[in-house]
């Protein structure tokens, strides 16, 4: 993940609110939320505050999106006029909120939706142009955007990454 993300932004930042963060990518500057309460839209509202530009948003637990992918996003972003770019996918809400470029200009949405007391980064959909791209030329996207929360999350990871490089698990 870090190498994709190395691959497609300027710099890195890492948003989470772990003591031992810090630790976790040596060198990469780690913020915290500034709204608490709010999961991964609180992180986000962080990492676009923190670094006053846009923001490639990927989440920690997703191995397999590509760097092609992310410089898609980006690309797409910067030349459009929508305030998100998300690869569309079968999530609640057609695309991927956590595997995303956000322009500087979400952060009015993502503020007045905190404000709203609204938590669901999917919801953002509903106060900001979203742009959502086909991505099934990197892969499946269920493949894409697998996380890995639990031990049989990681088995099925494997399994994953196996048949992605051609191996038979």
């Amino acid at each position: 993940m870090p190498s994709a993300l190395r691959g497609a932004a300027d710099d890195l930042l890492l948003v989470a609110n772990a003591d031992d963060a810090a630790s976790w990518l040596p060198g990469v500057p780690v913020v915290r939320d500034r709204r608490a309460g709010f999961g991964a839209l609180g992180g986000i509202h962080a990492a676009l505050e923190s670094s006053g530009n846009d923001v490639l948003v990927l989440a920690w637990d997703t191995p397999f999106v590509p760097a092609g992918l992310l410089r898609a996003l980006r690309d797409a972003g910067e030349l459009g006029d929508a305030a998100i770019v998300a690869p569309r996918s079968a999530s609640p809400w057609g695309f991927e909120p956590l595997c995303a470029w956000y322009s500087r200009a979400a952060l009015g949405p993502v503020t007045a939706q905190l404000d709203g007391g609204e938590a669901r980064v999917g919801a953002l959909a509903g106060r900001a142009q979203v742009l959502s791209v086909d991505v099934s030329s990197w892969g499946d996207p269920d493949d894409l955007f697998f996380n890995v929360n639990t031990p049989s999350d990681l088995d099925r990871a494997r399994a994953v990454a196996a048949r992605v490089a051609g191996v038979d698990p």
